[in-house]
């Protein structure tokens, strides 16, 4: 099986990068989703951050309220202590989904899609871990791809997913201030195996995406697993 990392900033595209390659016939699934399901009551994640940031980050339904958590976290200087919490649970979940994967298909392109994949070890190395599955992430990849676009481009998708129809500079700013906290795009494309541009239309894309899906489904065809090892 061949396990791939799909990456890139804010308003990137990977989105419909995945979505292009599921279609094409791989496996995926998206962190943000599954970080989503593990903050629901029930699960120690969330009881952790309950813990860690407050009775006050739950709202009157019980749930957690993910804007003021975030302005705790982005606008308060605690993302790291939110990461920290989240990330670990996120890739063990992971690891499980991909073990399944293995078992259905031992051939499979299995495609996580993550903001974060070099942000998490950057983290994980800047509170002093030296160990552990956040500071070699990474490594858990055979293949990472990097979707780029230029910064203004992807603010402007940002807003216009949030703001259909309107400028507006209060979303453009969140915009920036999470693209401050994540790695460039340069330091991204340094470390990847293939760079998909986001900056032209769709059928530029799907040709760029076709091209990765041909090279990964070889590799996939030609590997010899005889165990899957996460």
């Amino acid at each position: 099986m061949v396990r791939v990392g799909l990456t890139g900033g804010l308003g990137s595209g990977k989105s419909t990068v995945s979505s292009y390659l599921k279609e094409l016939g791989a496996e995926v699934i998206q962190a943000d989703e599954v970080g989503r399901e593990l903050m629901e009551p029930g699960h120690a994640v969330f009881d952790e951050i309950v813990e860690v940031f407050g009775p006050e980050v739950v709202g009157p339904d019980g749930h957690l309220d993910r804007a003021r958590l975030a302005e705790l976290a982005f606008r308060g200087g605690r993302l790291h202590e939110l990461n920290a919490i989240v990330h670990p649970a996120v890739i063990a979940a992971q690891g499980d989904w991909m073990r399944q994967v293995y078992l259905r298909d031992p051939k499979a392109v299995a495609v996580v899609e993550s903001a974060l994949i070099f942000e998490v070890e950057r983290d994980a190395r800047l509170r002093g871990e030296s160990e552990g599955i956040l500071t070699y992430w990474r490594r858990r990849f055979d293949r990472v791809i990097v979707v780029a676009a230029p910064d203004e481009v992807k603010i402007a998708r940002y807003v216009a997913r949030l703001s259909p129809g309107a400028w507006d500079e209060k979303i453009a700013a969140d915009a920036r201030s999470r693209l401050a906290q994540q790695l460039s795009d340069a330091v991204k494309k340094s470390r990847a195996d293939y760079v998909i541009e986001n900056s032209g239309d769709f059928e530029d894309l799907k040709r760029q995406v076709d091209a990765v899906w041909m090279q990964l489904r070889e590799l996939g065809n030609n590997l010899r697993n005889t165990e899957f090892i996460q």
